[in-house]
C-alpha cells in the first residue's frame, strides 16, 4: 500500500466507531483499549487541524504502537478488534513522514 492510497476521511470515521465499540466490548479484559481510544481521538483531532502538529502526531503514533504491541490483537480479539488494529496500523503507516 502506498501512503497516498489511504482514504483519511472514511478510515477515521470507521476507526472512530471501531475504537468505541471494542473499548465497550473488550475494555473490561483489555484496559489498554481506553488509552487506544483516547489516543485515536487525539490523533483524529490533530490530523483534522489546519496546522498538523507532526511532532505530536509522531509521539502519539509511537505510544499507540507501544500499547498495541505493534498492532497485534490479542488471542481473544474478535474480527472487529482485528480490523481496528489493522486500520490503526494503516493509519500509522500513512502518517509516518
Amino acid at each position: 500500500m502506498k501512503k497516498t492510497d489511504y482514504d483519511v476521511t472514511n478510515k477515521l470515521e470507521d476507526l472512530d466507531k471501531l475504537t468505541r465499540t471494542i473499548e465497550k466490548v473488550h475494555g473490561k479484559n483489555h484496559p489498554e483499549l481506553r488509552e487506544v481510544r483516547q489516543l485515536f481521538l487525539a490523533i483524529q483531532a490533530n490530523v483534522q487541524e489546519a496546522m498538523l502538529d507532526k511532532k505530536t502526531l509522531a509521539l502519539q503514533l509511537e505510544r499507540l504502537r507501544t500499547i498495541t504491541a505493534n498492532y497485534t490483537p490479542p488471542e481473544d480479539g474478535c474480527q472487529g478488534y482485528q480490523k481496528t488494529y489493522r486500520l490503526l496500523k494503516e493509519m500509522d503507516f500513512a502518517y509516518q513522514g
